[in-house]
């Protein structure tokens, strides 16, 4: 039993250090600095947007509101 969960931690720390070692980043392929920049900002602007979204629908701001002024008799 021993020897079986030493084994497993060993490949999962083996298994993470060959990705990180390996080169596997989230940066894309024959993309320049400044267009990395850019696409940070358009997804940091789109997730405000989205989140803001998010937040007037949860506190019913999304949609006029049907009451009136009027009194009803």
């Amino acid at each position: 039993m021993k020897n079986t969960l030493v084994s497993v931690i060993l490949g999962v720390i083996l298994f993470a250090l060959f990705f990180w070692l390996g080169g596997c980043t989230f940066e894309q392929l024959g993309e320049t600095k400044a267009e990395g920049s850019r696409r940070h900002e358009r997804v940091f602007r789109v997730d405000g947007q989205e989140m803001m979204g998010d937040i007037d629908r949860a506190m019913l701001l999304d949609k006029p509101s049907r009451t009136t002024d009027k009194r009803i008799p």
